[in-house]
């Protein structure tokens, strides 16, 4: 049986947790804590892979071992690694209080419908995003993806980082700054967590289910949900398969092209995706503001036209288009060298589809696509229903081969 113990942002365990263990691993502060058997080897966690062939040998010959982590150790910790390697079976795990529910209760907080994320190891982009979608987000830290990193990338966005460094010890610190003011700072390596709250809404109704609400009243909502100009709005049954094409998930960034009502940017954002809306009016985007607001999600909003309002916006993942007129080529062209999983292109002008789907094909994506036409129900006098045909549209989408974004679930 290997013993796994969580140590660190709680109350202590007693000295005695490694009693009977032959084999002890852990990092160096935990070792220090504990009183080791006599006899017992010591190994000090650095590279993963000698420590886990040594665990390997005692098990082999049956001999008891205990490995000390931080927090909850099966919250994005070593569980996960030992119960690949040897099974869950072998393990007995007695967790701590994880570092991220301390963070939390240090500034008296809920975490219930918090987004966890972490960056240790992993591309910092995925974090960013949820920060980006979500008011409550948790961002365990790492190497190169610690506060600085992270408040240099939300430097303009409206939130507010906690910062939790050395939690459970003598030198804890938990501190509320600005992401600029955390970009300007060396953390050092002690921090735990980092904390990104959009202060206004971390603070949300009392629910029965825990997680993000994002997504939670369904997808491909009527027109009628949103503000919009003389119908100029993306129907809902091209939207479905506009989002079944994109996929916006958690971690993902969404660019919403020629955003009109904002419909597909706020569906995007009810499904749990960052999300820019690039919108050439001042009225188009007042009004991408307010169906966001509405439906309680936050859309970032630029004003220009494209394509070049957008190159000043970090890669996307996935890409709509839903405008454009004769620059339609160029925007396509645009976004599809910079999407990293793929580009869905509305058109209602048969002349327009070559040039998309060319734009497509160049920029090394795989293209499809469909002519959507659709008839609703309608009523007529007496009682009686006809088909209502709506307005044909083409839609295109290409999809980059062997997906450079990587699966995350927060």
């Amino acid at each position: 049986m290997i013993t796994v113990v969580g140590m660190g942002a709680g109350a202590p365990p007693g000295a005695d947790v490694a009693a009977g263990a032959e084999l002890v691993v852990g990092g160096r502060r935990h070792l220090d804590a504990v009183r080791l058997p006599e006899g017992a080897e010591r190994v000090v966690l650095g590279a993963l892979a000698p420590a886990l062939d040594t665990v390997a040998e005692y098990v082999a010959e049956g001999r008891p071992v205990t490995v000390l982590a931080s927090g909850d150790p099966g919250f994005f910790g070593i569980v996960r690694v030992l119960a690949e390697r040897f099974g869950a079976q072998r393990l007995d795990v007695r967790p701590g209080v994880s570092s991220v529910a301390a963070a939390f209760a240090r500034v008296g907080l809920p975490w219930d419908d918090a987004v966890v994320a972490s960056a240790h190891g992993r591309d910092l982009r995925t974090a960013v995003n949820l920060c980006r979608a979500h008011p409550k987000v948790a961002v365990l830290t790492g190497p190169g993806a610690g506060p600085a990193e992270l408040g240099a990338a939300l430097r303009t966005d409206a939130r507010v980082l906690v910062v939790a460094s050395a939690l459970g010890s003598g030198e804890e610190r938990v501190e509320r700054v600005t992401p600029a003011e955390a970009a300007g700072r060396d953390w050092g390596a002690a921090v735990s967590v980092v904390l990104c709250l959009d202060e206004a809404r971390a603070l949300g109704p009392v629910r029965s289910v825990a997680g993000p609400r994002a997504g939670a009243a369904g997808w491909a909502l009527e027109e009628s949900a949103f503000a919009h100009r003389d119908s100029m709005i993306t129907k809902f049954e091209v939207r479905a398969l506009a989002l079944a094409r994109l996929g916006p998930r958690p971690g993902d960034l969404v660019w919403d092209v020629g955003a009109g009502s904002g419909s597909v940017a706020v569906e995007c954002a009810r499904l749990g995706a960052a999300v820019t809306a690039v919108e050439k009016t001042p009225d188009g985007v007042e009004r991408v503001r307010a169906n966001a607001a509405a439906h309680g999600v936050d859309v970032r909003v630029v004003q220009g036209a494209a394509p070049a309002a957008l190159s000043r916006l970090d890669d996307p993942d996935a890409v709509f288009v839903g405008g454009g007129g004769r620059e339609l080529p160029a925007i396509v062209a645009a976004c599809a060298r910079r999407a990293r999983r793929s580009v869905v292109v509305a058109m209602a002008a048969l002349d327009r589809v070559p040039a998309a789907r060319e734009a497509l094909v160049d920029a090394g994506l795989e293209c499809d696509g469909v002519l959507l036409q659709s008839s609703r129900l309608a009523p007529l006098p007496g009682d009686v229903t006809r088909l209502a045909a709506t307005n044909p549209v083409f839609l295109l989408w290409g999809v980059r081969p062997h997906s450079r974004t990587e699966g995350v679930s927060p």
